[in-house]
Parts: structure tokens; C-alpha cells; sequence
């Protein structure tokens, strides 16, 4: 068996942003492993500053997977605790070897094109006309679940913002979740969350920064709003570590990004942590692209979810891959009719 691997720089169409800074492209790295025969793709989706494993030896890391390929999946997966980007990347591309297909993975109703998933609509931080024109955008497409990013902007603007969609739509109509990304001070956090609440917000994604656990704990037991644990679980690798950190937050939804938390197999220890402690989950993609959307899509769908996903991150850029992915009317959906157009 053979391996190698190439660093893809995606181009954002619009600056975007969050809390963290203005996003204008998004390093990824794709693993290409072959057995003579059939070859497999998997996806590396590196988050500058925010993954895990965001550190100076992620090349190194890469071109030791590729020269030790044939340990195989699981035991390479062990060795790579501390680079779970390059985990998800690994998974998935066995995973796309061992297939007929190498981008179908999961073969279901879903990629039968005989059912879809819910997603949010994501409305990107900006100034207010922007954000306002992304919502109405978001309705026209029939969403009827929004995630707003917030916290870059004037506090006061964002609440108009939200005040403006509430006072044309109820929590009936639309469902309104907001990601502060950590903007809060654990001071100001709880009587924020207090204003928030009035507009009938699904949740709330990490409010205050990740490591603060004892204030987040406190916020969680106080909250007047349900609050969404996201880039906590971050760098947090050992299986026991993850049941400590559920059970002392005991927050009320917890969303899983596989890229930033070991792909598959790290997702997947995480969600029996949460559902044997009865917390709601969601999934999320980080940015990928369509190669890394299409195999967490795949993969969601057949957790039977019964929430809105945070899966539609595929029409950002302007040099992504062609694939059968599309959204409509609010729900992600793949059009085996249309083929894959994927060259590096």
C-alpha cells in the first residue's frame, strides 16, 4: 500500500467572519492512499489557531502517516491522538478505499437521493446590512433553523438583529441559534445570556472561551438559555478526560466537529459520553471541503439524527470541488445524478 499527500489553500468568495478574525481562505490537506488498485481520499481539515493540532511538526506528522501506511487504519488512528485532523483524515480515506465508490462512502437512503438532512442556515459576522441580508437570503431558501455568529459586532446591533427576525418570525416558524465563539467574559456572560433569551433562541454555542471548565459548569447550572458545548472538547483526547469534562460542564447540547475531535471514532466516543448522560448533540462540518462534507454527511445521516445539522459549509469557496452535494429548501441533499470533478 502506498500514501501520499498535498496541501489545497480553498478561497473564500466573501471574507468571512467570527469572533477569532476575518477568514479569507482555509488551508486543508488531502491523503491519497492507493493498493495497487483502487485508491482512497480523505481530507485533513486543518483550523489555523483553533484545531489541536495547529502546531509546527503537521507536515511531519503527515509524511510519517504516509511512510507507516500499511500499520493500518485503527492502529494509526491510536498513534494519532494528538493530531485528530489528521485521524479524520486517515478514516476517511480507508474508508474510501474499502468502498466501491471511492467518494460513496456510507451507502443510504441519503445517497440514494431518497432522503436529505435538516441544516441550519449559517449567517456569517458582518456589519448589520450584511447580516440582515444573509438572513432574508436564508428564509427566501426555506430554511427554517438559522445559526447567527456573534460577538465581532456591537452587542446592541446584534440584539436588533435578532429582535428584527423575531418580531416577523416565532420560535414556531423559525429556530434561532446563536455561536459566540467564546466572545463573553465569564463576568458579563450570564446577564447577556439573560438578554438573549428573550427572543426565544434555540441555544447558545460556547459563550465564554474553552479551558474556563468551573465557569462554564456554573454557567451551565445557571443559564436561562440552553448553552451548546463546541470548541470545549477541543484538545481533550483521553476517553476519561471527555466523560470528566461532560460531567462537571453537564451542558445542555454538545455539537461535534469530527475534524477538530479525531474523525469518526473520536466523534463517536464523545456522543455515547453524552447520550449516556441524556445531553443533545448536532453535528457541524469546520470548513471542509466538499470532500470532507461528503463523507461527515454520509456519516451523519446514518446516526439518525433528530436535530438541525451544521452541515452546509460547501458553497463558501470559490475553487471547491464539484459534487453531487446540494442544499435546498433548508435541508442538505446528494443528487447522485451529478458526478464528481476532483483533481489535484
Amino acid at each position: 500500500m502506498t500514501a501520499d499527500y498535498k496541501k489545497y489553500i480553498l478561497n473564500f468568495k466573501r471574507p468571512s467572519g467570527t469572533s477569532r478574525g476575518v477568514l479569507t481562505e482555509k488551508e486543508t490537506w488531502f491523503l491519497k492512499i492507493s493498493d495497487g488498485n483502487n485508491f482512497g481520499i480523505g481530507e485533513c481539515g486543518i483550523l489555523r489557531s483553533l484545531s489541536y493540532d495547529d502546531r509546527p511538526d503537521y507536515e511531519e506528522k503527515l509524511k510519517w502517516v504516509c511512510n507507516n501506511i500499511n500499520l493500518g487504519k485503527d492502529m494509526l488512528w491510536e498513534e494519532l491522538r494528538e493530531f485528530p485532523s489528521i485521524q479524520f483524515g486517515v478514516e476517511m480515506a480507508f474508508k474510501s478505499l474499502n468502498s466501491k465508490d471511492p467518494f460513496l462512502l456510507f451507502p443510504s437512503e441519503f445517497t440514494a437521493r431518497k432522503d436529505s438532512i435538516p441544516i441550519n442556515g449559517l449567517v456569517w459576522m458582518g456589519d448589520e446590512g450584511f447580516m440582515k441580508e444573509q438572513i432574508s437570503q436564508k428564509l427566501d431558501a426555506g430554511f427554517n433553523c438559522i445559526k447567527l455568529k456573534i460577538g465581532a459586532i456591537d452587542f446592541e446591533t446584534e440584539l436588533n438583529i435578532l429582535k428584527s427576525v423575531r418580531d416577523n418570525f416565532s420560535e414556531d416558524k423559525i429556530e434561532l441559534r446563536v455561536d459566540a465563539n467564546g466572545a463573553f467574559s465569564p463576568e458579563e456572560a450570564l446577564e447577556k445570556l439573560g438578554v438573549l433569551s428573550q427572543f426565544k433562541l434555540h441555544s447558545i454555542e460556547q459563550p465564554i472561551k474553552q479551558g474556563q471548565i468551573k465557569e462554564m459548569a456554573e454557567l451551565c447550572r445557571k443559564t436561562p438559555l440552553p448553552i451548546a458545548l463546541d470548541e470545549e472538547l477541543i484538545g481533550v483526547t483521553d476517553v476519561t478526560d471527555k466523560q470528566i469534562l461532560i460531567q462537571t460542564i453537564k451542558p445542555q447540547y454538545v455539537i461535534f466537529k469530527p475534524s477538530l475531535i479525531g474523525g469518526f471514532k473520536g466523534t463517536e466516543e464523545w456522543k455515547e459520553i453524552c447520550e449516556t448522560q441524556g445531553i443533545k448533540w448536532w453535528i457541524t462540518s469546520a470548513l471542509e471541503s466538499n470532500i470532507g462534507l461528503n463523507a461527515i454527511s454520509q456519516w451523519t445521516y446514518t446516526l439518525n439524527p433528530d436535530l438541525p445539522q451544521g452541515l452546509g459549509t460547501g458553497g463558501l469557496y470559490t475553487n471547491n470541488f464539484d459534487s453531487p452535494l446540494e442544499i435546498n429548501n433548508g435541508n442538505i441533499k446528494y443528487n447522485n445524478s451529478k458526478n464528481w470533478e476532483f483533481n489535484l
